[in-house]
């Protein structure tokens, strides 16, 4: 589709073969761009032996042409490891002073995204919030949220706005979920 593909790798599902086997098809389907995640909680079996920091030193020995991103927690401070990354994608965030205010604080030399979500609904905007850490989802949006998923929209569009204004971040990773289209449709009207 002519567009430039970043794929996901999680931690939780790799062994040192399964991570050199995606390597090789990333190479084969011309992927240059991996991010890496630590990965969810296996609901069933044991978690795999990998880490996000050893895939990324695994990746530097044996695939040292891939640019690889890991994932950052706006509300700590980067581990040290991390900077051997070429790129950052931020937790998820609906707080973007704090997004700012930790670019400024954190000396990376790559690029960084910030996470944005389109929540669908209130229940949604919870479950998220009890799982990712540092996520705060504003009590007002999740009142409006009740009332539709337009408000979704709407709150992850303002954000993306808030972001580009303060120059902060390179761009961003905006997770639309079931409402790509309506979120298209916003961004298309947002001068960007």
């Amino acid at each position: 589709m002519q567009g430039r593909a970043v794929a996901c790798l999680n931690a939780r599902d790799r062994n040192l073969l399964g991570l050199r086997r995606d390597l090789l098809t990333a190479r084969a389907y011309g992927v240059r761009e991996l991010l890496f995640v630590y990965g969810d909680q296996p609901s069933e079996g044991e978690r795999a032996p990998m880490t996000v920091r050893r895939m990324l030193a695994e990746v530097r020995e044996y695939a040292p042409e891939l640019r690889i991103g890991v994932a950052a927690d706006v509300t700590k401070p980067l581990p040290d490891w991390k900077r051997d990354a070429d790129f950052l994608c931020t937790q998820l965030s609906f707080d973007s002073q704090r997004v700012d205010q930790w670019c400024h604080d954190t000396a990376f030399d790559g690029r960084v995204y910030a996470g944005v979500v389109v929540f669908a609904s209130d229940k949604m905007a919870l479950r998220l919030m009890d799982r990712i850490p540092g996520l705060a989802v504003p009590e007002s949006l999740i009142t409006a949220l009740t009332e539709g998923f337009v408000a979704g929209v709407e709150a992850a569009i303002e954000m993306v706005a808030n972001l580009k204004a303060s120059g902060a971040v390179d761009g961003v990773h905006l997770v639309p979920g079931r409402r790509f289209r309506e979120t298209a449709a916003a961004l298309g009207r947002l001068a960007l």
